[in-house]
Order: C-alpha cells, then sequence, then structure tokens
C-alpha cells in the first residue's frame, strides 16, 4: 500500500513538472501532444499523475519539449 502511495505521489511530481515545462514553452497539452506524436488526452493524463510513463514516451514528451529526457526525471531524485 505505501509503495503504490509513493507511486502515485511519483508520478503526479513528474506531471507537475512535465505541465510546468510546457508552460514555460507556452505550448497547449494540444500543441506538445503534436510534437511528441501522443494524444493530447495522453498528456493531460501524464501531468494528473494518472499513468505510469513508459521510457519510450519520456523520450517523446522530451522531444516535444525540446529537452533531453535527464532534464524530465531528473526532478524525481
Amino acid at each position: 500500500m505505501i509503495a503504490a502511495m509513493r507511486h502515485v505521489a511519483e508520478a503526479r511530481r513528474f506531471g507537475d513538472h512535465v505541465r510546468k515545462r510546457r508552460e514555460a514553452r507556452g505550448y497547449s497539452q494540444e500543441r506538445l501532444a503534436e510534437g511528441a506524436g501522443l494524444h493530447r488526452t495522453f498528456i493531460g493524463r501524464v501531468e494528473r499523475g494518472e499513468t505510469n510513463v513508459t521510457l519510450y514516451n519520456i523520450i517523446r514528451l522530451a522531444r516535444g519539449l525540446g529537452v533531453k529526457p535527464s532534464q524530465l526525471v531528473e526532478p524525481l531524485d
């Protein structure tokens, strides 16, 4: 149970970081989705911490934001 709660908290932290990066670029969720080759609703689920993002999708999100993948996960340390 505690591990599951930690996972949810980490997913929310990751999502918050993605949202901040997206907003700093002035991108809508739709613009990020287009740049990353992902669906807009997926971006929303990521930002709300509702999904466990795979490495493949972290790479795609990073490309859409114009950052290195490590820059998206670094704040989780």
